[in-house]
């Protein structure tokens, strides 16, 4: 019997940590090194365009249709962590699957509106710095919720999360979990 099984190919794990690393590097040099935030921002941009193509014909855990799942999925998955009765996923959770996306879609809003205020028509534009300051502090709530659930999921479940995403293995099902 096998002890471990493979979740996130090597594709995803090096793009999950490139965005970490990207984003942080984004967010640290905003305002002091306008050249390397611009360098992270369409660094950002192009992990982002390959984690949607990724999401579409990547492998099995990497690919939306396998964890993206219907808000009622996910409230009701909420409700059972509440309840400290939630199912393991070998892949990302109904709530991950959704924090995914949100990240996705808020990364996309952030590069976009940084994209913006480097155009002629835009620079300078306080409503266009406001909008990417904004997003990026929402950001950085939703890395914070990110990470909150990640702790929450491996200590609940007995499995680094963290571990997996630099090994892209986790513990092998059980037959209560969901493959």
């Amino acid at each position: 019997m096998k002890t471990t099984v493979k979740v996130w190919d090597p594709l995803v794990r090096i793009f999950h940590w490139s965005l970490v690393t990207c984003f942080a590097v984004a967010w640290l040099s905003a305002d002091e090194w306008q050249d390397l935030h611009e360098v992270a921002g369409y660094s950002v941009m192009g992990l982002l365009a390959f984690r949607i193509l990724w999401g579409l014909a990547g492998p099995r855990y990497a690919r939306f249709r396998h964890f993206l799942r219907s808000p009622s999925q996910v409230i009701d998955y909420l409700r059972d962590i509440w309840q400290g009765r939630e199912a393991r996923h070998i892949g990302h959770n109904p709530a991950g699957g959704m924090m995914v996306l949100a990240l996705i879609l808020g990364l996309s809003l952030l590069t976009f509106t940084g994209w913006l205020y480097t155009t002629d028509q835009f620079w300078g534009e306080d409503w266009v710095e406001e909008t990417h300051e904004l997003l990026a502090n929402l950001l950085l709530m939703l890395v914070g919720l990110h990470l909150a659930g990640v702790i929450l999921a491996s200590l609940r479940h007995r499995e680094s999360l963290v571990k997996a995403m630099l090994t892209g293995r986790k513990r092998a099902p059980s037959e209560h979990d969901i493959s």
